[in-house]
């Protein structure tokens, strides 16, 4: 069977006496789902049942579960190349042409890749960037960094300092030094009647004129605020946050680890808003969650500044895995399925589809408000529509109705903020889920708000 390991004992036995999952407490996992094949959509556990996935796993399967040629190409490239080192001096083809490739993709400032195996490290590896950069130029104090609450950039220890989700900090603390929080664009809980993207933008240079512009060396943000509630921005925000940023002399470093590859319906998120960001870090849908992938693109003018380092000051950042050739190779199989198969249109006008059916569930009495972009959506829960008073609690027992219905949702649990949130269920299907998958989603969901009440 399945569920059953060689020496008799149980899958989940085993698993809960030997493994330890990330976010992890033994009553979480005390009936786990242990996943043993998925296609498309759909994820299947060795008892047998079927679910239907709406958050792409872990916002990552952009191109959909089982794509056999990414099995393909990853098993090419090993029996070529395996391994082989990218430190400066050696290199490999998969790392060199996605490295192109990724470039050509992303902002017409952009010039150069630093590969990573995952959207932290690459969040990590952009604070060193920018520290780099700033101390290549004369300014040594310019080490800070500022985020937004509701950021959410991995859970490493600088990447951790920059989440600004309080439940990531409590047992780790204390965060990193030199990092802190300001508003986020978050239109449906901005307080009075301003606007929430010049806001938010203006907060950031409150920020930088509190601490000294001279001590600023960047901004992260999240085109989407992705897993802090799928918090779409006025299209006012980051035309004003770049301006500031130009004003101070402060880098944008946009995290793109979920936004990218075709989730908004743009390549890259920042697309919608006609602005360049100085770093755009990535993951996730690089190679669709098929291999452990991520990265770093810097703009001309930074890879400017590296390239003219004298050898006292060269880049001393790595890791041994940096340009894996079969991670990279199955990077360019999976962009070239996305190219082929038109999915960045795809997500936009069939995200567009599945939000119109989401939005037909507001008229139920605790949905507060339906957002998204792309194949990117949520539903924020509320005690009540006219105080937007948020709702607790509620989100675990509609996420549990919908898993007893055969769909996979994430809860982003109420925070208390600054600014207060309700429950949020967040959603990220596959690029290429069919229409009718997307209307089931629909319906479980209204079926599960409503048992839920």
């Amino acid at each position: 069977m399945d569920d059953v390991v060689p020496h008799g004992e149980s899958l989940v036995a085993s698993d809960q006496r030997h493994l330890i999952h990330p976010l992890h407490h033994p009553k979480d996992h005390a009936n786990p789902k242990v996943f043993v094949s998925a296609h498309g959509s759909i994820l299947r556990t060795a008892d047998g049942k079927e679910y239907i996935d709406s958050l792409s796993a872990l916002w990552n399967v952009n191109i959909g579960h089982g794509r056999k040629e990414l099995a393909t190409a990853a098993a090419a490239q090993m029996e070529k190349l395996a391994y082989a080192s990218a430190y400066a001096g050696y290199s490999n083809e998969p790392a060199i042409k996605l490295a192109e490739r990724i470039v050509s993709l992303a902002y017409d400032n952009m010039s150069a890749v630093y590969f990573t195996t995952g959207g932290a490290e690459s969040n990590e590896s952009a604070f060193k960037f920018a520290r780099y950069h700033w101390k290549r130029l004369g300014k040594p104090n310019k080490v800070k960094i500022i985020s937004r609450r509701y950021g959410y950039h991995g859970v490493t220890l600088a990447a951790m300092s920059a989440t600004s989700l309080p439940n990531y900090h409590k047992m780790f603390g204390p965060t990193v030094p030199q990092f802190l929080q300001v508003a986020p664009p978050y239109p449906y809980r901005w307080p009075g009647n301003g606007d929430a993207g010049i806001g938010a933008a203006e907060a950031v240079e409150e920020a930088i004129l509190a601490e000294g512009a001279d001590t600023v060396a960047a901004i992260i943000a999240e085109p989407i605020q992705g897993s802090g509630g799928v918090i779409v921005p006025p299209p006012s925000y980051f035309p004003k946050l770049r301006e500031i940023c130009d004003k101070y002399n402060v880098l944008l470093i946009a995290d793109e680890v979920i936004t990218g590859f075709g989730r908004t319906g743009e390549w890259f998120g920042l697309g919608h808003y006609g602005v360049k960001p100085d770093l755009l870090s990535f993951a996730k849908g690089v190679t669709s969650g098929y291999l452990p992938l991520g990265g770093v693109v810097i703009s001309k003018a930074m890879h400017q500044v590296i390239t003219d380092a004298p050898v006292e000051e060269k880049f001393m950042h790595a890791a041994t895995y940096s340009g894996h050739p079969v991670c990279c190779a199955v990077g360019l199989a999976n962009i070239n399925i996305m190219e082929k198969e038109g999915m960045v249109e795809r997500a936009r006008v069939q995200g567009d589809r599945f939000r119109t059916g989401l939005e037909t569930l507001s008229s139920l009495p605790c949905v507060g408000e339906v957002r998204g972009i792309g194949m990117l959506a949520a539903i924020e829960l509320v005690e009540d529509k006219g105080s937007r008073a948020p709702a607790k609690g509620l989100g675990a027992k509609v996420v549990a109705q919908a898993m007893d219905r055969g769909l996979i949702a994430r809860l982003r649990a109420a925070a208390d903020g600054p600014p207060a949130s309700g429950d949020v269920i967040c959603f990220a299907p596959p690029l290429s889920t069919p229409e009718t998958t997307l209307d089931r989603i629909v319906q479980i969901m209204g079926e599960s708000i409503q048992a839920a009440m």
